[in-house]
């Protein structure tokens, strides 16, 4: 479960007033280019504000609190589907949970059993 230790303080005003929705939205196709934009806005961003080890977390709760960390994020869109595009092997990317280089919509806990039966 997700700690306060993650958590500065509340962003607000991420957008700065001369971004467009076009470089906002635009796949960040290379790490490079997501780092670039996140230096361009000025602002903090999620990624860069709490502990980076929440969006890669392994309890099912931690991955849902980045998932929701990212959508305070000008550059949400923009990272997931750069994310999409490199088949990102694992983590949230623009509030989206990878595993093998695809989406996912909630992490299973360890242990569960096959959702679907092997046959022997």
């Amino acid at each position: 479960m997700h700690t306060d230790a993650h958590a500065p303080s509340p962003m607000t005003d991420l957008i700065p007033p001369d971004a467009t929705e076009d470089s906002l939205n635009a796949p960040l196709i290379t790490l490079n280019e997501l780092d670039e934009a996140i230096d361009r806005l000025g602002v903090a961003v999620p990624c860069r504000s709490y502990d980076p080890e929440v969006f890669f977390a392994e309890a099912p709760a931690d991955v849902e609190y980045a998932k929701s960390l990212c959508q305070t994020c000008p550059l949400r869109e923009a990272c997931l589907a750069g994310a999409k595009d490199r088949r990102e092997p694992w983590g949230v990317w623009g509030g989206e949970l990878f595993v093998q280089g695809v989406v996912v919509p909630r992490k299973r806990p360890r242990g569960r059993p096959r959702k679907n039966p092997v046959t022997a």
